[in-house]
């Protein structure tokens, strides 16, 4: 049984199992020991169009605004996932070192790098996007979270919501996406897997889970069961 992890707060109609609210994912992040120097560091990751800067947005806030990485500011035309480098070098050795970080955002459409934005060492730092659970940043991760929607039904809706402009990024975007994620998977790894329904959000174990999570913190609201 999952556990629903609602926006608002209120359990779900549909369910009379409900378990926490977001509020208390939150806090179970927030006691993860530190993953990359003082930071825990949480990947969000999935296909493209699955939800994940949506789900990152509210578990952000209710981490009480931590900081949000969106990986689209690392990638561009030229390397959608050829990044690693990039990434390191602005943001996580930075991090590492207990220092804010400032990483160069890149322009989808005047194709090129914008002025360096900060990124602080906070508490919590999330960084989702396609790739965000890859082998060279699994390591600085201190939870891996894998939005649990089809490729097809994510690139459907991601394409629906980009219209008739980006089709012809998207015909490139698809073939990298298999290409990447077929060298180096993300969703194997994950330690929570995430999926969105009419409530809100259902979270179940992943194939990464992390033994012990769930007794690290003590739930707030609802009865006590594991992931």
């Amino acid at each position: 049984m999952g556990h629903y992890y609602t926006v608002s707060g209120k359990p779900p109609a549909s369910t009379h199992t409900w378990g926490t609210t977001i509020r208390d994912l939150a806090a179970r992040l927030r006691g993860l020991p530190p993953s990359l120097g003082p930071v825990r560091l949480i990947g969000v990751d999935g296909h493209a169009g699955s939800g994940k800067s949506t789900f990152a947005g509210h578990l952000a806030a209710a981490l009480g605004g931590a900081p949000v990485l969106h990986l689209d500011d690392i990638a561009s035309h030229e390397q959608l996932f050829a990044w690693t480098d990039r990434l390191m070098a602005q943001v996580i050795r930075p991090l590492a070192r207990g220092e804010s970080a400032h990483y160069t955002p890149y322009d989808w459409r005047a194709r090129r790098f914008a002025a360096p934005r900060p990124l602080p060492a906070a508490p919590v730092v999330l960084v989702e996007g396609v790739g965000a659970g890859r082998r060279a940043l699994r390591p600085h991760l201190a939870l891996l979270l894998w939005m649990e929607l089809s490729r097809e039904e994510s690139w459907t809706r991601g394409q629906v919501r980009d219209g008739a402009e980006q089709r012809e990024f998207w015909d490139g975007w698809v073939a990298a996406e298999r290409a990447h994620f077929s060298s180096d998977p993300s969703r194997p790894h994950a330690d929570l897997l995430v999926l969105q329904t009419p409530a809100g959000y259902e979270v179940l174990p992943g194939p990464g889970s992390t033994p012990g999570l769930d007794q690290s913190v003590t739930q707030s609201d609802g009865p006590s069961s594991l992931w």
